[in-house]
């Protein structure tokens, strides 16, 4: 049995960030370089905006380059690796100084001044994260867009950010088939009402690539010309932007995510420390992509402003085969690993050689993240890797780093499966019931909130709206100033906090309210199960019924009608086993995928529109269109 969570050494430092908030942080501040110390560390004189290490300045390339040069200068900073066009390259950190300085030598040379703003649309290569550090370097502000958005995704955040220049290439690559970007860049450049004036084009000789007299500019000619340069990195005040980040998702208007320097800086240093438990010199696998969060993160500025090795990935988790991870996990020694649950259930349906034929001892950590890990994937992968222990950790692009999780770098705590575990140093977490906006006590559903100020690191605002962040985000509860994440959590009697899923993703079944979360892991206990989405679907005697698509280890189940009753049959009666049967979904579809964006998040609400004979909705993001096909297919059945 798990001890008590007051009883923890991790209790004790996390009551001494929410209550000594500013000492603490003043504290987490030494551990990065400043140009300027600051004169105040938090200002929250305009309530709900926090504005962190007021008056110091300071660089994020700087933190995350050139600082580690007299010590590191020969140590890998940047190991890319595409198993798509099979390329292999290290860059130590002087390496890596050298490629921002000529990248942001050729920003300059394109018009680029601080505060501006860059948009990134790139593939996972090398020349993205140069981007990305030559932007902090000059202050520029730049914005990332996951490679593959549509032309009108695009130009929405190209009219939103105003971009003075964007960075692309000719095409990405996955499983092993040329992704074109340039024709996407050329229409969203059209479509947009405030182009960027200059486009700087990365040629990878995957695709065409037509370059527009005037505007486009060659990378490749660039560099030559630049190779020698030498740019300092610009003072930035630690309120100052560093970037824009898109939330997935959005309907309407895009919501840009902004994000400051130094509250960013000292975060993301704090947490390497704490809750990765990653030293300098180590190496760091996060197998996520730049566009999201995750990769800006703990691809890009984390591990780097830590002093470790990152690894940027391009490529499949089954391609060239299951366990290609693994092999780079052991060819590198990584320490740590940074995934999602998603990933997990792909792993899950291979052969489970390829979870054990390597040596995965350098490993001590796989940390989980983007979706709740339910529990049976979590028990499963902790047993195929044996001795690394799995953390789920739960946070949001907003947050920018970890709310819930272990921190094992505080304090060796026991995990539990299915639980994010504690809330993070410097979050002062609440779960508010949803009628009476009260908090609940320990095993109630409860909304997941964040009394303010939010701690460093955490969004400063919406880009461009400032009315927009306090509507989004402080209104959810009448009468208290509290920052809602959406998601509602429950948290058991040893202070372990379980996520149960969006507070918009909740079914009322006759009066009942069950979250699709509790319904999905009910599913997955099911032996035959990989992975499950529920919706809610309207129902005109209960009001909804839960409707679920399930994904089976063995298809051959179900290939005939009476065996396909037998298993949904089996299905119905494992959830009125794990939750009772007010739970049990009016019908349990089997597909052979499940929708999803590229960033392996669910499309909850195109499997519920079609289900209520709807229309999907904007599917700019959708991994596999065959994957709808299938639901509507079935949904005839």
């Amino acid at each position: 049995m798990a001890r008590p969570y007051d009883t923890t050494r991790l209790a004790q430092v996390h009551a001494r960030s929410i209550q000594e908030r500013e000492a603490f942080w003043a504290e987490q501040a030494k551990t990065i370089d400043w140009m300027k110390p600051p004169q105040q560390i938090l200002d929250y004189s305009k309530p709900p905006f926090s504005r962190w290490y007021v008056g110091g300045e300071t660089n994020l390339c700087y933190n995350a380059v050139d600082r580690h040069l007299a010590a590191r200068a020969n140590q890998p900073a940047l190991i890319y690796i595409s198993t798509e066009t099979n390329e292999e390259k290290t860059y130590t950190y002087a390496d890596l100084h050298r490629e921002v300085q000529t990248m942001a030598t050729i920003m300059q040379s394109l018009g680029v001044k601080k505060g501006d703003r860059v948009l990134i649309y790139m593939p996972m290569i090398a020349e993205a994260i140069f981007a990305m550090l030559a932007c902090a370097r000059l202050g520029a502000i730049h914005s990332v867009v996951f490679g593959g958005f549509a032309a009108p995704s695009l130009a929405a955040r190209i009219d939103d950010a105003t971009p003075v220049l964007m960075v692309s290439a000719d095409a990405g690559m996955r499983s092993g088939k040329e992704v074109p970007y340039k024709h996407l860049v050329d229409e969203a450049c059209r479509l947009a009402q405030k182009p960027p004036a200059k486009v700087l084009m990365v040629n990878r000789g995957l695709a065409q690539c037509g370059m527009v007299a005037g505007r486009d500019a060659d990378y490749a000619a660039l560099r030559t010309q630049h190779q020698a340069a030498q740019v300092p990195c610009a003072p930035m005040l630690a309120t100052d932007s560093s970037y824009i980040l898109y939330t997935s998702g959005t309907t309407g208007k895009p919501k840009g995510v902004q994000r400051d320097v130094g509250g960013y800086a000292v975060a993301l240093a704090a947490s390497m420390r704490h809750i990765f438990d990653c030293k300098p010199g180590e190496v760091f696998f996060c197998t996520s992509d730049i566009g999201w969060v995750v990769g800006h993160s703990y691809i890009v500025y984390g591990p780097l402003i830590n002093g470790s090795t990152t690894i940027v990935y391009e490529g499949l988790p089954i391609r060239p085969d299951a366990g290609i991870w693994w092999q780079i996990v052991e060819r590198y020694k990584v320490s740590a690993m940074f995934s999602s649950p998603t990933a997990a259930r792909v792993l899950k349906k291979q052969d489970p050689k390829y979870m054990t034929e390597r040596n995965t001892s350098s490993l001590r950590r796989l940390f989980l993240a983007g979706e709740p890990l339910d529990e049976p994937t979590a028990r499963w992968i902790s047993e195929a890797l044996g001795g690394t222990k799995i953390i789920d950790n739960y946070w949001q692009t907003e947050t920018g780093w970890p709310i819930l999780t272990a921190q094992h770098g505080i304090e060796d705590t026991e995990t539990k499966f299915g639980s994010p575990s504690f809330a993070a140093y410097g979050y002062d977490m609440r779960l508010i019931h949803e009628s009476t906006f009260e908090e609940v006590g320990a095993n109630e559903k409860g909304m997941l909130c964040i009394a303010p100020p939010l701690p460093p690191g955490c969004l400063q605002t919406v880009w461009g709206d400032d009315d927009r962040f306090v509507k989004t985000y402080f209104s959810a509860v009448p009468g208290k100033y509290l920052y809602s994440t959406f998601d509602y959590a429950t948290r058991d009697a040893e202070g372990y906090y379980f996520i149960l899923g969006r507070t918009d993703d909740v079914i009322n079944v006759a009066g009942h309210r069950l979250g699709t979360r509790e319904i999905e892991e009910a599913i997955q206990a099911h032996p035959n199960v990989a992975e499950v989405a529920v919706v809610g679907v309207a129902d005109a005697l209960k009001g909804q019924m839960p409707m679920a698509f399930a994904v089976l280890k063995n298809p051959a189940t179900v290939q005939t009608e009476e065996g396909r009753k037998a298993e949904e049959k089996a299905i119905m009666a494992t959830v009125d086993k794990e939750l009772g049967a007010i739970a049990r979904p009016g019908r349990v579809h089997f597909v052979t995928l499940l929708p999803k964006t590229r960033s392996g998040k669910l499309l909850r609400r195109a499997m519920q529109a079609l289900a209520e004979g709807k229309d999907a909705g904007d599917m700019t993001t959708l991994e596999d269109p065959s994957a709808l096909e299938q639901i509507k297919a079935v949904l005839k059945t």
